[in-house]
């Protein structure tokens, strides 16, 4: 493992707008953009710190690539990190493999079904930090057997498995307690499908309240090559924006 020299972002300032833009997507610990689709670190941070104190105990269901289990290493707070997929589990390990002077958040990794969060108890919980797959936008058990990962499912069917995911988190969660939930959108023969208020709406009908929505600004979808000479050809607009979700119990 690299040697790291850097424990934290440089002159951070807790988010104080509806609207989120992170141009530097964060380099700091074990931080890197390996993970297809990962979120940037200054996400679970800003979550964290704001929703959960040192010593509480979160949960992100679709751990993938362990960025919010370093974060809540780092910033003190006890953490479970479940994933179907045994490749992020093991990246995860390796994220989180690290010693620091006042980073003592336990990190717990299991192998789960977030629709099933079965060695869960009842009202356990005090904060879910987690940023599932956008349906099968990204394929992440691609050449891998893995009926469970919910990548592999259409919208259609990805919305209604997570109506599962969505209960369980309900039933974990402590009450007055907060959901964080990063989604995105997608296109389909030209038009948009609104895959991230729907996923708001599956969590509203478990019964979640909605207290905020943040628009993230992405900064990965440079109009280049391919996907410029498209969306002017085709008269499409490029999606540079997720949605993250913060429901209360």
């Amino acid at each position: 493992m690299k040697t790291i020299t850097k424990w934290e972002p440089e002159n951070f300032e807790l988010e104080m707008t509806s609207v989120w833009s992170f141009p530097n997507r964060g380099n700091w610990a074990t931080h890197d953009a390996k993970w297809r689709g990962n979120w940037s670190p200054y996400i679970p941070r800003n979550v964290l710190l704001r929703y959960s104190k040192e010593g509480d105990m979160v949960l992100d269901q679709f751990a993938g690539g362990g960025t919010t289990l370093v974060e809540a290493k780092l910033l003190n707070r006890n953490i479970i990190g479940i994933d179907v997929n045994d490749d992020a589990l093991k990246r995860c390990r390796e994220k989180i493999k690290f010693e620091h002077k006042g980073a003592n958040g336990k990190v717990h990794i299991k192998k789960g079904d977030a629709r099933n969060l079965k060695e869960i108890s009842d009202e356990s919980i005090d904060l879910i930090c987690t940023h599932p797959p956008y349906a099968n936008i990204i394929h992440y058990s691609e050449g891998k057997d893995i009926p469970s990962d919910l990548s592999n499912y259409k919208v259609d069917e990805f919305l209604n498995q997570m109506k599962a995911v969505a209960n369980e988190s309900y039933r974990v969660l402590k009450k007055g307690k907060f959901c964080a939930i990063l989604m995105g959108d997608t296109r389909q023969k030209g038009h948009v499908i609104p895959l991230s208020f729907k996923t708001m709406q599956v969590f509203e009908e478990a019964g979640f309240k909605l207290k905020e929505i943040i628009m993230k600004e992405q900064h990965n979808c440079r109009a280049t090559g391919y996907w410029k000479t498209n969306s002017i050809k085709y008269n499409f607009l490029l999606l540079a924006h997720e949605y993250l979700f913060i429901f209360e119990k």
